[in-house]
């Protein structure tokens, strides 16, 4: 008989955004079907849109219900280890009901294998818990950045709510209860919910406790607290609000880790986002593509290929539980605090050149733990094999100081110039290919052996 842990643990093992683990191996795919909004937040603006820009409610076109579920079928028959299918936006997907629920409704149809998940600010979240439940939409996410009106008010201009425009602290307050128990009604009903809230310094940064503290207390499973991005052309911009730092954001979590798990491997992906977090593949699968794909669906193969996706990751898992417990045995000394960014593209293991990287992953390590600190995003050093490396000064700064309380970069090849830029800032590459956690013992046994002056090449 399963425990309530292992049934949990069962339900979360293919969900990339419920599981730190299934976020190497297992992809998702947002389809954009819900072009309004009945909020408007103060940090929002879905004007822009280009490839490279990564944040929720940007778009690059809007699908209807029978476009999206084509958009699943393909995709989900191209890239096998597909597990959910999730509304974002890039408006809220409960202020564009009939178009949410006839696109769910045709993927439960068409595509059984695949968990529905359901993103909204929660607004209208009471008026449709029933129907999120009859339809087996099993993991909702909320986002909740504030549980005090006085707070709240500050966060959102307006609010549409049955017919009528409302503002100010009445707003907030309509919002955040609509908001607290949308989420207790839907923990009732055992779906899982995951609250993200956006950090904004000076609006909700000492307020993140107390909401931690609240969506607990009604049955949250896990919270992203996740960093503001100003964008162009919003009040926050315009009255001068900043992003909070990496620093900033790590010492939020950790005070509020007491009260509730954190999710740390976040992407804040686009509401059009295809494939592994950390990779965007939306750009193969447009409407003018689509047109010109089959669709290859096999409901048998995908289930043989995640299963024996799943028989690899445990195998991989005791294979390299082998491995740390070697290089521990064998380490004659302590092995020191460490914070080490490294490069991936998927699959739990470092396979990426630092050029093409867009993003770092962090971690914490010492002699009998690692711990994932999060996820920073960066500007591609490489952009292309003509330029690549030339005139990036400005962009290889930036990421110098973003990694600046790193001691190691753990990365698949890096070029001349930017080995020898880290280094004299005090940030060490160490170059090799392989399992994520293998390797983060292995180059922190070494570091107190490393020159200061030269990677080590293994």
């Amino acid at each position: 008989m399963k425990t309530i842990n292992q049934d949990l643990e069962d339900r979360i093992a293919r969900h990339p955004c419920y599981s730190e683990d299934a976020h190497h191996y297992f992809a998702r795919m947002h389809v954009p079907v819900a072009p309004a909004c009945n909020i408007q937040c103060n940090y929002c603006s879905r004007k822009f849109d280009c490839a490279n820009e990564s944040r929720p409610g940007v778009v690059s076109e809007v699908l209807k219900p029978e476009e999206a579920v084509k958009k699943v079928l393909v995709v989900a028959g191209e890239i096998k280890q597909t597990s959910v299918v999730g509304i974002a936006g890039p408006g809220d997907p409960l202020a564009n009901p009939e178009r949410t629920f006839e696109t769910f409704r045709g993927v439960a149809k068409k595509a059984s294998d695949l968990k529905l998940c359901l993103s909204t600010n929660g607004l209208r979240l009471l008026e449709f818990v029933d129907q999120i439940h009859e339809l087996n939409i099993d993991h909702v996410t909320i986002t909740i950045n504030a549980v005090n009106p006085l707070v709240g008010q500050h966060i959102y201009s307006w609010i549409f709510y049955e017919g009528k425009r409302y503002k100010g602290i009445e707003a907030a307050e309509i919002l955040i209860n609509n908001q607290l128990k949308g989420l207790e009604a839907l923990t009732e009903r055992g779906i899982l919910c995951k609250v993200n809230s956006v950090l904004i310094p000076g609006i909700n940064d000492h307020h993140m406790e107390e909401v931690s503290k609240a969506i607990k207390d009604r049955g949250a499973f896990v919270h992203n607290i996740m960093p503001l991005i100003v964008t162009p052309d919003t009040v926050f911009e315009k009255n001068g609000i900043r992003n909070p730092t990496a620093k900033e954001v790590q010492q939020v979590q950790e005070k509020c880790s007491g009260s509730l798990k954190m999710m740390k491997h976040c992407r804040q992906c686009r509401a059009d986002a295809v494939g592994l977090l950390g990779e965007d593949r939306s750009s193969e699968f447009t409407k003018e593509k689509l047109m010109n794909i089959s669709i290859h669906y096999d409901l048998e193969e995908r289930k043989n290929y995640q299963e024996k996706l799943e028989l690899k990751i445990q195998e991989s898992k005791k294979k390299k539980q082998g491995k740390v417990a070697k290089i521990r045995a064998e380490a004659s000394f302590s092995i020191p605090g460490i914070r080490i960014a490294i490069t991936t593209r998927g699959n739990a293991r470092v396979n990426l050149h630092f050029g093409h990287a867009k993003e770092f992953l962090i971690f914490d390590v010492h002699k009998e733990v690692i711990k994932f600190v999060g996820v920073r995003k960066v500007q591609s050093y490489c952009v292309g094999k003509i330029n690549c490396g030339t005139n990036k000064k400005p962009i290889l700064a930036e990421t110098a100081t973003i990694l600046k309380d790193c001691q190691m970069l753990l990365c698949s090849g890096i070029g001349e110039a930017p080995q020898k830029y880290l280094l004299e800032r005090g940030i060490v590459p160490f170059i090799k290919s392989g399992n994520i956690e293998e390797l983060l013992y292995e180059s922190s046994k070494f570091y107190q052996y490393m020159n200061s002056s030269e990677p080590i090449f293994m």
